[in-house]
């Protein structure tokens, strides 16, 4: 799960994945939560925050506790979240010993690349969602909705610019996986431009699969339409622990 965009590249990641481009998004997973939850909804973990980027949004409705694998990503966030906690930790593995009224786990639950790892990330989502919470799961893609796509990403700011082609493919349609390459330009000042590319290899299942996991491991579950970025639909898992 590691790579150069969680890591030596976290500098231009605001430029790959702007803040403001998550206030939709942010808002359709608070209108998920909103009347899933038993009882007053103040308490929320998110699973894989990144950047934080969804965090400096849903912070208005809740006090927030943010975890991810990457430091350089929860120092990114704890420059934009400051009020906000923040935990180093693996999902599969992750237990802070307390529950939250409500948990999102949205697009880093795609690096689960096989059953057994996704079933322990839904296993650390349920374990910290208190009886009567709600937990929000967002994968980009089930199996029955996954196509090929490239977009162009552009991106500067006073010192860094950026482009970037970014290329979601499938090697393989009968394996649990697909591919998602990152070729980057990256400029800083009047530097010499510097070229990467950066492979992330991210974990697609059908919706079965999905809801089979989620009800075994004691949600009750639902999919729901959602949008995200740029208008985009999608679709989600909105899962209720019972009271």
């Amino acid at each position: 799960m590691s790579s150069l965009l969680y890591d030596e590249l976290v500098p231009y990641y605001r430029l790959i994945d702007p803040v403001a481009d998550h206030e939709v998004e942010a808002a359709t997973y608070h209108e998920a939560l909103t009347g899933a939850i038993a009882g007053r909804a103040e308490s929320l973990l998110e699973l894989g925050s990144g950047g934080g980027h969804n965090a400096h949004y849903l912070r208005q409705h809740y006090n927030c506790t943010l975890s991810d694998i990457s430091e350089p990503m929860l120092a990114l966030s704890r420059d934009l979240n400051p009020d906000c906690e923040h935990e180093v930790g693996d999902m599969r593995s992750l237990r802070l010993d307390r529950t939250f009224d409500a948990v999102l786990l949205h697009d880093a639950v795609v690096y689960m690349t096989d059953e057994t790892q996704l079933r322990e990330a839904l296993e650390t989502a349920f374990v910290h969602t208190r009886p009567g919470g709600a937990a929000i799961v967002a994968p980009d893609y089930f199996r029955e909705t996954f196509k090929e796509e490239t977009q162009l990403i552009q991106g500067n700011d006073r010192r860094r610019h950026l482009r970037c082609i970014e290329w979601t493919w499938d090697p393989d349609p009968n394996d649990t996986t697909y591919t998602v390459d990152y070729a980057l330009l990256l400029r800083e000042d009047n530097d010499a431009m510097q070229s990467f590319h950066d492979v992330h290899v991210e974990g697609l299942f059908p919706r079965d699969t999905w809801t089979g996991l989620l009800a075994d491991i004691g949600y009750e579950v639902e999919i729901i339409p959602g949008t995200v970025g740029d208008a985009m639909t999608i679709e989600l898992l909105r899962c209720r622990r019972p009271a």
